[in-house]
């Protein structure tokens, strides 16, 4: 009869305990659905912001271009008539300079006036300037380039740097003209003025003729 009792109270709390545990597993499952729910709720935003990067793709592109468009050179000026004059005396094609440095200096046929420098590996936009001694200037304003043209030979300077750049620089027209100056030197600024002619003593002076009256 005990064994009997005995075995119906562990039937009993055997039962229980599976209920229990029965119990705490359902919980976990339903925990378990909502969140697998809000994961693939999530899913749907992550595509989305994909699909945005893809769309954004050609609009990066374009700004490249934009960017491309903003660093190309501004556009250049037509010159004026004085400016052109002085185009048209200025020496181009390659110059051997001092040193064994050669400068390729050339007119661009589609903008008149400018002109393309090129030094070794260094290129100038250059332009005319007006001067007042008379030697022909062409300029870039963006680098300080300066290439200064006289009768004998050119010269290219930087007056940003404070360097000359090359010297000696000369054409076919001016290396006559330098054979010509050694021949016959030109009179220097520095030469003094020849003194004025003295009447000798004794000498009569004409009178001047006296004002209209």
């Amino acid at each position: 009869m005990k064994s009997t009792l005995l075995t119906l109270v562990l039937a009993a709390s055997a039962g229980v305990a599976l209920a229990q545990s029965d119990a705490t597993k359902a919980p976990a499952k339903s925990a378990a659905k909502p969140a697998a729910k809000s994961t693939a709720a999530k899913a749907p935003a992550g595509n989305t912001k994909t699909t945005t990067a893809k769309k954004a793709a050609p609009a990066k592109g374009k700004l490249d271009v934009d960017q491309l468009s903003a660093h190309a050179p501004a556009t250049e000026a037509v010159l004026g008539a004085a400016e052109l004059a002085i185009a048209e005396r200025v020496h181009v094609g390659s110059l051997p300079c001092e040193l064994g440095n050669t400068v390729q200096l050339t007119a661009d046929a589609n903008k008149p006036g400018y002109f393309d420098l090129q030094i070794a590996k260094t290129r100038y936009r250059l332009v005319p300037v007006a001067t007042t001694t008379g030697a022909i200037r062409l300029e870039d304003a963006h680098s300080g380039a300066v290439w200064l043209q006289l009768a004998n030979k050119s010269m290219l300077m930087n007056h940003k740097l404070g360097q000359r750049m090359a010297d000696e620089c000369k054409s076919p027209q001016q290396v006559a003209v330098a054979e010509q100056f050694k021949l016959a030197p030109p009179p220097s600024v520095l030469d003094a003025a020849p003194a004025p002619a003295q009447v000798p003593a004794g000498t009569a002076v004409a009178a001047q003729p006296a004002a209209n009256r």
